[in-house]
């Protein structure tokens, strides 16, 4: 891709995803309509304990969700859970291509989304027909996928990674190999940094993450000079960051470019009093939980995933209710979409 470096942050819309035909079934739902919120929640305890079920709650995902699932964390880490319980049905309050891979870890498995238009901005940016044109394009490159994309688009590549392995993937990738990377632009020069590697950019982007700008960083920094910076990779503001950090303008000792986990991680070791939080506002319900003699502060009080917040109490009562909505992943996709992940385990 030309012009890596001249990509433009935020350029792509936010989403509005308040009317989902999700939504607008639950409003019409007239049992639903005469519950209390705690009526609710009793009730999906008992259709989980009838169904079987298992409950998965990403770390973006509000409060109550987070409170009621039986495993909280990133995406791949809630498959890998769901898939080592004998539970004959999955849950997943999380975004699509999440539902997608605990179906790809567990296809022998019932899985669904509560809400449907529940997608991923940065997923969005890139398709199974761009990744062959791609390929098509550079032959003798090694593809490596970020794990927010599509099962359709992990059939296509060589390896998948998260935010948390996705350096140590890529140096398992054979030296001298050229590496086109998707879909994340701001992760993937983070990697370049970390690897030292010749890595080509996908143009994508997380619409949250890249809202947060260095600016946000300089701001809440000058409001508690003794805090920890914690960076999820996918930040706008990672780059020049790294730069600054080179610089001296911000400190080694306290400054952290972690993945989700990393912060959990963390907020659990760190005797730091303060800690800012560089990715969506959803993560701190879970670090308040982790540690709550700590203060967190969001770099942006505004990085919220509207995708993630259409998961609702009353449509994970639904969904369980009346078993919608399935999530499938069809041959050859899944197996394909499986090899790259298991690429991924198997080197990092």
């Amino acid at each position: 891709m030309a012009g890596e470096l001249t990509f433009d942050p935020g350029r792509h819309p936010r989403p509005s995803v308040v009317d989902t035909p999700a939504t607008r079934a639950v409003a019409a739902d007239a049992e639903i309509k005469r519950l209390s919120q705690d009526e609710i929640l009793s009730r999906i305890r008992d259709l989980k304990r009838k169904r079987g079920a298992v409950i998965l709650s990403h770390n973006y995902e509000v409060g109550p969700i987070q409170d009621i699932a039986d495993f909280v964390g990133d995406s791949l880490q809630l498959s890998q859970q769901a898939a080592a319980t004998d539970a004959p049905l999955i849950v997943f309050c999380g975004v699509h291509f999440m539902a997608e891979t605990a179906k790809i870890l567990s296809p022998q498995k019932t899985v669904l989304i509560p809400d449907t238009m529940a997608g991923c901005s940065l997923a969005d940016t890139v398709t199974p027909e761009q990744v062959r044109k791609w390929r098509a394009e550079h032959p003798d490159h090694v593809i490596v996928a970020y794990v927010n994309t599509s099962a359709a688009v992990k059939a296509e590549v060589d390896y998948c990674c998260t935010s948390s392995n996705a350096a140590q993937v890529i140096r398992a990738v054979p030296a001298g190999k050229e590496i086109l990377f998707l879909p994340d632009f701001f992760l993937g020069l983070w990697l370049r940094s970390e690897t030292g590697r010749k890595i080509h950019l996908w143009m994508g982007e997380c619409h949250v993450h890249a809202g947060i700008r260095p600016e946000d960083v300089r701001a809440r920094m000058d409001e508690h000079p003794d805090a920890h910076l914690l960076l999820h990779p996918e930040c706008g503001c990672v780059s020049q960051c790294l730069t600054a950090l080179a610089d001296g303008d911000l400190p080694k000792d306290r400054t952290h470019v972690v993945s989700t986990g990393g912060m959990v991680k963390h907020a659990r070791t760190c005797t730091a009093k303060t800690d800012l939080i560089g990715t969506e506002v959803g993560m701190i319900h879970r670090l308040r939980k982790e540690n709550p003699r700590k203060e967190y502060v969001p770099l942006r009080a505004d990085a919220i995933c509207e995708y993630m917040k259409t998961i609702t109490v009353p449509k994970l009562y639904r969904s369980l209710r009346d078993m919608v909505y399935e999530v499938r992943v069809e041959e050859p996709i899944l197996s394909r979409a499986r090899r790259a992940i298991d690429r991924m385990m198997e080197n990092a």
